[in-house]
């Protein structure tokens, strides 16, 4: 691996950081040995954290958590136990002490971490990634890329530099194969021309108390609003203080777009896996949108968005409607969902509940074979798997920034035509808004300092 260094390096590493005992068991010089793994150090400590992302990679054998991360004392405590206790329970993976970080950028400092997974809110995702780049560390970031279409850029340019491997968490890819097939499908011409794609999202109530609260005694408030405006804290406009529910900040267009970043960017990349439009964008965007005006949460309510391609595919996204995609063609419809899976127990349900997760104007259209010489598409079996893989091979992860940034933009324009209510062009090569200085000067947000993208040294 990149950055590892093994022999007398590697094992006095291991028992600094990992508490391996003065007997070491003869498992320590084979595959499963210490120095074999891929030390990872967890940024972000919360629900999405604890249920998926930690949750999954401590699953598999060649990753080995090190080291956790939070502003919140109190959810950093609960992840070092989760990690120790994991490890304490299963045999031959050997005794890990978890080391704490109240800051991120000290944890990016330690050269005993090879990669870094980052589950923080939205609005500290872009940095703390374009900061574990510069430091050589490869990284898992939940999606979305970025809350800014200028932020998700430069995160994408300075990875491709530092040439580091990032998986974004847009894992329908991987858990959910049916995405793939539908995709596959439509990509060979099974459903004839597409012309049309149909979105269906949920949508975020209004709601939360806005009084002010005292700031828990566990928490670094100031770190946690990073760049974004300096506002009294309320428990439902953060996380709860105990247990891990679906926070609040969700609902903030301070820390988020609401839902159409919020599971938009899942279905916007299955889309454009589908369309071939991974690497590019629309070319016109317009919406309509209601936003909750009443109580703490003030991320948009019911919605829809049009959004026009350059290949002639007009893609619809609707909110308040049932979960998935519906590609239409001149022969035929496919319809794709994630069916039951849920990456939290938290996780927005569709109407249907119980919808099918795959189905066709025809039937036939579903046993169609996908012949040797026709488009196939990468297979992954499980998304974090996929990214130690590509750790150890370099070559590119189902998920690589570029294409999560692509699909993220396609969320943030199309939260900027919510918010004017006016059709908008858009160049995806330049990326920016055709002769509208209103909206190109949305594509990027004020920073509050010390704090923000606009002062990492590049």
């Amino acid at each position: 691996m990149k950055r590892r260094k093994f022999g007398k390096h590697a094992l006095i590493s291991v028992a600094g950081i990992a508490g391996v005992p003065m007997i070491v068991p003869s498992t320590v010089f084979g595959k499963a040995a210490p120095s074999n793994k891929i030390h990872i150090g967890q940024i972000g400590c919360g629900r999405i954290a604890r249920a998926h992302d930690l949750a999954e990679t401590l699953n598999h054998d060649q990753a080995r958590m090190i080291a956790v991360c939070d502003v919140d004392i109190k959810r950093m405590r609960d992840a070092k136990e989760q990690v120790e206790g994991f490890y304490a329970k299963k045999k031959n993976r050997g005794y890990v002490e978890a080391k704490m970080y109240e800051d991120y950028r000290e944890m990016l400092a330690n050269k005993d971490i090879d990669a870094v997974q980052i589950s923080t809110p939205d609005h500290w995702h872009a940095q703390p990634a374009i900061e574990a780049a510069l430091s050589g560390k490869d990284i898992y970031l939940q999606k979305p890329n970025s809350l800014t279409v200028e932020e998700g850029r430069m995160l994408s340019d300075i990875v491709d530099r530092e040439r580091v491997i990032v998986q974004i968490g847009t894992q329908l890819r991987s858990s959910s194969p049916q995405f793939r097939i539908a995709a596959e499908l439509v990509r060979n011409g099974r459903i004839g021309r597409l012309h049309t794609v149909k979105i269906g999202l949920p949508v975020d109530p209004s709601g939360g108390d806005d009084f002010p609260m005292p700031v828990p005694k566990t928490l670094n408030y100031d770190m946690w609003l990073g760049s974004t405006p300096e506002i009294p804290y309320t428990e439902s406009g953060v996380h709860p203080k105990s247990g891990y529910g679906r926070p609040g900040w969700l609902r903030r267009e301070q820390f988020s777009a609401g839902m159409i970043t919020g599971l938009g960017q899942h279905y916007f990349d299955a889309a454009a896996w589908a369309m071939d439009t991974e690497l590019t964008g629309p070319v016109s965007i317009e919406a309509v949108a209601e936003f909750h005006r009443s109580g703490l949460w003030d991320v948009h309510g019911d919605f829809m968005v049009k959004a026009e391609y350059a290949n002639g595919v007009r893609m619809f996204t609707m909110g308040d409607s049932a979960l998935g995609i519906t590609y239409i063609g001149t022969e035929g419809w496919i319809f794709v969902s994630r069916g039951s899976y849920n990456a939290t127990a938290s996780d927005p349900e569709s109407k249907s509940k119980n919808a099918r997760a795959l189905a066709a104007s025809d039937p036939k259209i579903l046993d169609s074979k996908i012949g040797e010489n026709e488009v196939r598409l990468y297979r992954s079996r499980e998304h974090h798997e996929d990214w130690l893989e590509s750790i150890r091979s370099r070559k590119p992860p189902i998920s690589p920034v570029e294409i999560g940034h692509r699909a993220c933009s396609v969320c943030l324009i199309s939260h900027i035509a919510m918010k004017l209510g006016r059709k908008l062009k858009w160049d995806p090569g330049r990326e920016k808004f055709v002769n509208d200085a209103e909206a190109n000067r949305m594509l990027s947000r004020r920073q509050r300092r010390p704090y923000g993208t606009n002062y990492v040294k590049v």
